[in-house]
């Protein structure tokens, strides 16, 4: 069956063949797979993958050159139509309404915890790595974590809350290494079971509740919060409601930390297959309408872009994960290889197009009396046991 035109244009101009021989080609074994790309678009093109109808190499680098190319665009009237409709849902409703806010947990956090066990590094950290002195995936997270210590200038004694917590890596962390007690808040049972399992012997409280929920909790004040890789799941009609409970809970002289994804450009589309089978309700923030969200409530102390690393961290939790595949399998199917290959890879490639970003913002509130003073370079050097000995006694840490 011959490529319709407008699929082969678009794959002309993004560098990519339909059953070509390069690394990066689509190879279709099922001809169907045309049409159900002209109708559905890039969920058509997820879909195919899992099933089988279509196989490429290096399918992150096939992703990136789409996405790149401007690839991703409706690839006719139905698929257009279909994104006019989650449009004006986003407009008329509330996807990420507090009723849908579990909804995420149960769908992607509370799978077989064997998986993400095989993914991730030892410290089950599920974001992106920081990767400027580091040659391997857990040293990439154990200098986020100090990262985002030292950048909220952490100090024995202090209040940490961590909004979207995870498996308590950075909570363990920052009450490890730093001295703090931690509230940590999550959407997923697992997670929440998880680090009551692994994680009692630390000063760390974790709530199962949703962001909007917590001050019902009357969790008291906080001298620092954090939140990593959890924003994206808040929704521009929600900022108002986020960022002012982080306002009502941090201390007038504290510090926030947001670790987000977050898109070149103002958009309402998302990729319509992440939105179905990966973060239902996700939507990543423009640089403009995170700040609008901050507006009046919050200053920004320093803002910095490492989204390439996000690439890097993608790469290497596949590689984990095909590495166990042998141990997984029996209880698993092919399909389920497919599918998270083609999760890890995609959003490889997103990142590696630069239409993903990754950043950390610090925040203050406008009435805090001290000066804060970004992070340089030289201070990223792995910290001594002493430094962080100091810390435990009370002394600053710079690391």
């Amino acid at each position: 069956m011959p490529v319709p035109a407008s699929l082969a244009a678009i794959a002309e101009a993004a560098d990519v063949r339909f059953n070509g021989d390069r690394p990066w080609d689509l190879r279709v074994h099922d001809p169907r797979l045309y049409g159900a790309l002209l109708r559905q678009g890039s969920l058509a093109l997820g879909n195919g993958y899992v099933r089988g109808a279509w196989d490429c190499e290096q399918l992150d680098e096939l992703i990136c050159r789409l996405l790149r190319s401007n690839g991703n665009r409706p690839l006719s009237l139905r698929s257009s139509l279909a994104e006019l409709v989650r449009i004006l849902r986003d407009q008329f409703s509330n996807p990420q309404a507090l009723r849908r806010s579990f909804v995420v947990g149960y769908r992607h956090y509370d799978i077989d915890p064997r998986v993400y066990a095989a993914t991730l590094d030892p410290l089950m950290v599920y974001s992106c790595g920081y990767w400027r002195q580091a040659d391997n995936l857990e040293a990439a997270q154990d200098h986020k974590l100090r990262l985002i210590c030292e950048k909220l200038e952490l100090r024995p004694g202090m209040r940490l809350l961590d909004v979207g917590c995870g498996w308590g890596s950075l909570a363990a962390y920052a009450a490890r290494h730093y001295g703090v007690e931690v509230v940590g808040i999550t959407v997923s049972a697992q997670q929440a079971s998880w680090i009551g399992e692994h994680l009692a012997e630390l000063p760390i409280r974790v709530e199962l509740c949703d962001y909007r929920q917590l001050p019902a909790l009357d969790p008291g004040c906080f001298d620092r919060i954090a939140s990593v890789g959890m924003f994206e799941h808040v929704g521009r009609r929600n900022d108002a409601a986020f960022f002012g409970t982080l306002q009502r809970l941090l201390h007038p002289d504290g510090l926030v930390l947001l670790h987000t994804i977050g898109s070149a450009c103002s958009t309402r589309r998302i990729d319509p297959w992440i939105d179905r089978y990966i973060f239902p309700g996700g939507r990543l923030p423009s640089a403009s309408q995170l700040a609008d969200g901050l507006e009046g409530r919050f200053l920004i102390e320093d803002w910095e872009n490492f989204g390439l690393d996000y690439d890097r961290t993608l790469l290497a939790w596949w590689q984990n994960f095909e590495s166990a595949w042998p141990r997984l399998e029996n209880d698993s199917t092919p399909e389920f290889f497919r599918f998270w290959r083609y999760y890890l890879l995609s959003c490889a490639g997103f990142f590696r197009s630069r239409q993903g970003q990754l950043w950390q913002v610090v925040l203050s509130r406008p009435e805090r009396s001290g000066s804060y003073q970004s992070l340089r370079p030289a201070r990223q050097e792995e910290p001594t046991s002493a430094q962080h000995d100091a810390a435990i006694e009370g002394q600053p840490c710079s690391a």
